[in-house]
């Protein structure tokens, strides 16, 4: 028997057991194998190992999309992590080559997967707090969410959780994002304590601060802010 003479359930339970690239590959060989690499039960699960994997035609995107990851771990994200304002003109050029890869790829996600119930970003120095409050928004029923070494995440992240993660999100990690505050960790705890929330590192390390504004200066704002 030849594998296209195959029913649609056996032909999706061969799929189930190939990556993201023999799939592509294997959809490419007729339109029958084509429609059951588009079909999105096919896609529960999708782990990227670098940004460049985003921007890949070799997965898809769909409601039945219920956990994502994106763990970047390069040298690059060494030079993602510099301050802006830190960075010479070759860091620039680096940053703006991928700079809006994740937020871009986040907001296909909101638009696409509303059923999303767990997030993991793992260096990705670019995301924004403007994406994960989208995604708060759109995904209505997250239950985790994931973040570490995320630089660019702050208190207005817990904010967004606060208001809009509250009914399903059950597990909040903000590990080594140096511009969560212990203000911001402590209105989590007080406002929504059903939350279990792990944030190793965040508040104890230095977070950004533009030239001429002081410590003492940017704490009095950020206690200002939360009451």
């Amino acid at each position: 028997m030849h594998i296209t003479q195959m029913n649609w359930e056996c032909l999706l339970h061969i799929f189930s057991f190939l990556d993201k690239n023999s799939r592509k590959s294997l959809a490419q060989t007729c339109h029958k194998l084509l429609r059951v690499f588009q079909d999105p039960s096919l896609w529960p699960l999708l782990h990227f190992h670098s940004l460049a994997e985003l921007t890949k035609s070799n997965f898809v995107l769909g409601p039945a999309l219920r956990y994502l990851t994106i763990s970047w771990h390069s040298s690059q994200v060494k030079v993602c992590n510099i301050e802006d304002w830190r960075k010479s003109t070759l860091q620039r050029n680096i940053c703006s080559t991928h700079e809006h890869t994740v937020d871009n790829f986040l907001c296909q996600v909101c638009n696409r997967c509303p059923n999303l119930l767990s997030l993991l970003l793992t260096g990705c120095g670019h995301v924004t707090d403007d994406s994960i409050m989208l995604l708060l928004k759109s995904c209505s029923s997250l239950k985790t969410l994931q973040l570490e070494n995320c630089v660019q995440i702050t208190d207005r992240t817990l904010e967004a959780v606060i208001l809009y993660g509250a009914d399903s999100l059950q597990t909040l990690h903000v590990d080594f994002c140096r511009n969560i505050t212990q203000a911001g960790l402590q209105q989590i705890r007080r406002k929504r304590p059903s939350i279990t929330l792990k944030a190793e590192r965040s508040a104890h390390m230095i977070p950004d601060r533009k030239p001429g504004n002081t410590w003492a200066g940017e704490q009095a704002f950020k206690k200002l802010l939360w009451h």
